[in-house]
């Protein structure tokens, strides 16, 4: 699966587990229409590992944790089921870390689906996958949505009570006469804690939440490789339709560089839907739209146009990769200035840049993609990886392992 896919549920018993190269916590929270808990009752974890329809198990270190979802058992009134990991470790990060969910039929044990999230960089917690009714059938959903400020942050969104320590008593006249105690992990309290008569050792407050992914609202962005923009603005309505410019000068002066730009759409299941190229400049019913070929480079200016129409797309489009070939043959070490940009297509306002700072002997790159996301909105990941391709024809399949 890729993000912001769904498919339906063929069992009323599943069961997701996420495994990584570290041992990571799993949890499970059953969200009401408004997307919040009815109360900590409804936060399923290792402290509480049964609820109504939810159960967890723990892998013991050894195989991954795993959350249970009995359809048949899940109150009224419950519409989703959010599946979240964090790693085991206080303070690790997802970085370098590749998360997996395997989806299962939780009465044999055979997978129904895979879902790996697109690099991560900063974030400290992760949503994973989503189990939700809609018109009165069950459906999986693929999220991959981030939080920095770990599993606390993810538990208050929902509507769960985090504990908080109390304030460190003042003693001004008496010095310290032990070394303080070294500090827990933070843990989740699900309900308020007793009153006692002399504070109780507590942990540290969460950190403060710090941005899992950047965004457009302080403006244009410029991506590194493997970076990812939210095409959201706070306040704002979704991009509805974008431009994405693609251009390149020869690296030697005078020497005219053929290079094609091309988009491939892609289908939840990372299945080839079609390809945008100067020989078919129309796709999806003229959702997006290919400017011409340039058969030189030389100019100021994009080189290459692919118009989206977010807004038109069908929802089997779920991820767009964008690629630029050589169909003459000619290597990108031959090429220099090569950008991608996204504008936003009914102001021309540039919205996002990524320049190619290295090059490889290469006939084709993989620039850009967009992911759509289960919300309905749309990331743009930087990318910049070669691939011996003269031809969009030749992207598709390690197009398709990018997403």
């Amino acid at each position: 699966m890729t993000p912001g896919s769904n498919i339906p549920l063929p069992v009323t018993r599943v069961t997701v587990d996420v495994a990584a190269p570290v041992r990571l916590d799993v949890s499970g929270l059953l969200l009401t229409a408004a997307g919040k808990v009815r109360s900590d009752d409804d936060f399923i974890f290792y402290n509480q590992p049964s609820g109504p329809g939810v159960t967890y198990r723990s892998g013991g270190g050894s195989a991954p944790d795993a959350i249970t979802v009995d359809t048949t058992a899940v109150p009224p009134g419950i519409e989703k089921i959010v599946v979240t990991a964090s790693p085991d470790s206080a303070g690790q990060t997802f970085q370098g870390i590749e998360p997996t969910a395997t989806l299962r039929n939780a009465d044999d044990g055979s997978a129904l689906a895979t879902f790996t999230p697109p690099a991560l960089g900063a974030e400290t917690a992760l949503v994973v996958v989503e189990i939700y009714l809609r018109n009165g059938a069950w459906k999986a959903r693929a999220v991959g949505q981030g939080y920095a400020n770990g599993l606390a942050g993810i538990a208050t969104d929902f509507g769960v009570t985090v504990e908080e320590p109390p304030p460190a008593p003042q003693q001004p006249t008496a010095p310290q006469t032990a070394p303080p105690a070294p500090p827990t992990d933070p843990r989740l309290s699900t309900t308020p804690p007793a009153p006692t008569t002399a504070p109780a050792p507590q942990a540290p407050p969460a950190p403060p939440a710090a941005p899992g992914k950047i965004n457009l609202d302080k403006g244009r962005v410029s991506l590194q490789k493997n970076q990812t923009v939210s095409l959201v603005k706070a306040g704002r309505p979704l991009l509805s339709q974008v431009k994405m410019g693609l251009g390149w000068e020869p690296a030697f002066r005078g020497k005219d560089i053929d290079l094609d730009a091309s988009v491939i759409a892609y289908g939840p299941q990372r299945n080839h839907i079609d390809s945008c190229y100067f020989g078919k400049l129309s796709i999806v019913n003229g959702a997006i739209k290919h400017s011409g070929d340039n058969l030189t480079g030389e100019g100021g200016g994009d080189d290459e146009v692919i118009v989206v129409d977010l807004g038109r797309l069908p929802q089997d489009v779920t991820g767009l990769v964008f690629t630029v070939n050589s169909f003459s043959g000619q290597k990108f070490t031959e090429v220099a200035k090569a950008y991608c940009r996204l504008l936003d297509a009914a102001t021309g306002e540039e919205l996002v840049r990524f320049d190619l700072t290295n090059a490889e002997p290469q006939t084709g790159v993989m620039m850009a993609k967009l992911i759509r996301q289960f919300s309905g909105e749309w990331d743009m990941t930087a990318m910049g990886d070669f691939v011996k391709s003269r031809t969009v024809r030749g992207m598709v399949k390690p197009a398709a392992a990018a997403l």
